[in-house]
């Protein structure tokens, strides 16, 4: 397989964009176990084989187990994820999935009881920001495989 466009050599003022919100998730103060499996979920739901590689890694340095990382597509019919990643995890499919569910008021009051009012926003915030990059590694035919996470993995990017 090889990569349409080296992206990281073209428009560098989108992509200093694109890592100063990493830098901002990783500093948000939303666990960074959760924002990995966060990222891992909509990269799977869009088919982002760089992303699935890159973000499962991530989550493994940080300690997160191979069941819940296995199990993640079927989170739903799983005992494995707290009612907080759970109310999470929806919130970010339906923001990835937005032309199907313009995001519910459901699924806002229940996120709601997890989550204060800078967290959703930091919740959508990442959502988009991993669709975009997803977008970005699926255009342009980024190859998965190569990637690997800092020794001491603590930035959520």
């Amino acid at each position: 397989m090889q990569p349409r466009i080296q992206y990281l050599k073209f428009a560098p003022e989108a992509l200093k964009a694109m890592y100063d919100l990493e830098k901002y998730l990783a500093t948000c103060g939303l666990e960074h176990k959760l924002l990995y499996l966060l990222k891992l979920r909509a990269s799977q739901i869009n088919g982002c084989a760089f992303c699935i590689d890159m973000h499962s890694k991530d989550a493994r340095a940080l300690g997160e187990s191979e069941q819940r990382l296995y199990a993640l597509d079927a989170w739903r019919e799983t005992p494995f994820y707290t009612d907080k990643e759970r109310a999470a995890l929806a919130w970010v499919e339906a923001v990835t999935l937005v032309s199907e569910s313009h995001v519910p008021d459901d699924l806002y009051d229940e996120v709601k009881k997890h989550f204060g009012e800078k967290e959703i926003v930091d919740l959508t915030v990442l959502a988009t920001t991993i669709n975009m990059w997803n977008r970005l590694a699926i255009s342009m035919r980024a190859v998965p495989g190569h990637y690997q996470p800092a020794r001491s993995s603590t930035a959520a990017s």
